[in-house]
């Protein structure tokens, strides 16, 4: 059974965001800060942490950037902020994923199953080849990858997300359909995957800030090329293909829908609203 560790200082969020998480069938444990949060986390590694942004004393950010320092499990933040600086600041420093207040637990329970579906090993996918190319190679069985034999350390969205763009060389992929093929959503905030692109840009790439491998399609999302100087490795499933490099990516987004966007409150199960924190 996995366990979720829920941290978040607001008892009212605290006990229905249990009760969901219990009913979907998961074990919960709780803390109420952030020095809590670690304790419990290093005596009981949980399967996943669902990770209030606003906490007394140390903050998310920081419990999450410690959480992640000490290993790689998967952190969904909880945010009553609308600024989407804090939301991408999470995700830059290793949250897999966010979820603004207020919410309603269902969708909370779903991001939950998503997060943790990513991470079980896929048999088809560890039953293929490994993929070279450009001195990095993924191990699907191993869920490894390295670069020049230097092992990388990816979150499992990273993981996921390259694996994806290096099945496809060549193929310019919409982030609506990378959010569909490696995040499991139907809808969502597309920094999310524009975030996820920057940071594995930053672990790949030779020069992050000119890239030869994952490029940007104008109006359209993301490309991996295969450098014509780096051909791949014959076993790889990735034929050698030169592309020039694609103009600066353009703003993009899209809309969650009125149910998570617009609810003024979250209903539990006998509607119990879950309320802002107040931050």
């Amino acid at each position: 059974m996995h366990t979720i560790l829920v941290v978040d200082d607001d008892p009212t969020v605290a006990e229905v965001v249990t009760g969901y998480l219990e009913r979907a069938g998961f074990a919960v444990d709780r803390a109420a800060d952030g020095p809590q949060a670690l304790r419990l986390a290093a005596g009981k590694p949980p399967s996943l942490v669902l990770l209030d942004l606003m906490l007394p004393g140390m903050d998310g950010l920081e419990v999450c950037r410690r959480l992640r320092a000490a290993g790689p499990v998967p952190v969904i933040m909880l945010t009553a902020r609308g600024d989407e600086d804090d939301r991408i600041l999470g995700l830059e420093i290793g949250a897999d994923d966010y979820v603004t207040k207020p919410f309603s637990p269902r969708e909370l329970v779903l991001r939950v199953e998503s997060v943790l579906r990513r991470g079980r090993p896929d048999r088809d996918a560890s039953a293929g080849p490994r993929l070279t190319v450009a001195g990095i190679t993924l191990d699907p069985a191993a869920r490894r990858v390295t670069k020049d034999g230097r092992v990388l350390s990816l979150t499992l969205r990273e993981f996921d997300l390259l694996a994806h763009l290096m099945r496809h060389p060549g193929q310019a992929i919409a982030r609506e359909q990378l959010m569909h093929d490696v995040w499991g959503w139907e809808f969502g905030d597309l920094s999310t995957v524009t975030v996820h692109v920057r940071r594995l840009r930053g672990k790949v790439e030779d020069d992050p800030a000119a890239p030869r491998l994952i490029r940007t399609v104008w109006g359209v999302g993301y490309r991996f090329d295969v450098p014509a100087e780096a051909p791949a490795d014959p076993s790889s499933e990735i034929p050698a293909d030169a592309s020039a490099e694609a103009p600066v990516e353009a703003p993009a987004a899209a809309a969650l829908p009125p149910s998570v966007t617009s609810s003024a409150d979250v209903t539990s199960a006998t509607p119990a609203p879950v309320p802002s924190d107040g931050s």
